[in-house]
């Protein structure tokens, strides 16, 4: 059995300064408050907090380019990964998610943490639509259908970085039936059956098109 990431662990791995790690103690603190009394992440997954959360959503920050301004964070949840990478320094970040208990807690912990967010009570489907410099989700969707919900924030070099797990190549070729787009998988630092796909020139495929 892995032994859990402490904090000074996650910081050794990432870089993160005394200061920004500060700020994610107290993000975490809260999630671990609150979690007993709305359903936040998988209960099996507290005890590990800080590497199956904080340093799953943190590994995404080196596919950032510098120069984005923009990303969308797709069905936020308790703000994995789109409040720790905004805590970690990503602009411009908007996190969308419907259960608007979640979004309570998302204020609270963007509140503390100091990150500056939007956060957007809404469903997926249901949120202004706009391209971004970068979209991300975590356990929101089946590939195919995250593309669908993302669409709209997808222009032509926006960045999707997608946390996924040990289907993820399975869901790359049902995804490629009704999507183009330039593909790379890259292995998760935070689970050894997770993957990292990172797609750009996302298109759909025209009807009856192959």
């Amino acid at each position: 059995m892995t032994t859990a990431l402490t904090p000074d662990g996650f910081a050794a791995l990432t870089g993160v300064s005394r200061e920004t790690l500060a700020r994610l103690e107290a993000y975490a603190e809260l999630l671990k408050r609150w979690s007993g009394r709305i359903n936040l992440v998988s209960r099996n997954t507290l005890g590990d907090l800080w590497r199956r959360h904080f340093l799953d959503s943190a590994q995404l920050l080196p596919f950032i380019p510098d120069k984005a301004r923009s990303l969308v964070d797709l069905g936020s949840g308790a703000g994995f990964p789109g409040l720790v990478l905004a805590i970690l320094g990503v602009q411009g970040v908007a996190l969308i998610e419907s259960d608007k208990r979640k979004c309570v807690f998302l204020r609270e912990a963007a509140r503390i943490a100091g990150a500056p967010v939007k956060i957007v009570d809404s469903r997926i489907e249901s949120a202004k639509r706009r391209p971004v410099d970068i979209v991300t989700a975590r356990a929101c969707a089946p590939l195919d259908k995250l593309l669908a919900l993302a669409q709209g924030f997808i222009g032509p070099n926006t960045v999707c970085l997608f946390l996924k797990g040990e289907h993820a190549a399975d869901e790359l070729t049902a995804a490629r039936a009704s999507w183009r787009m330039t593909a790379a998988r890259h292995p998760s630092r935070a689970d050894p059956r997770g993957v990292i796909l990172k797609l750009e020139q996302v298109t759909r495929e025209p009807e009856g098109g192959g």
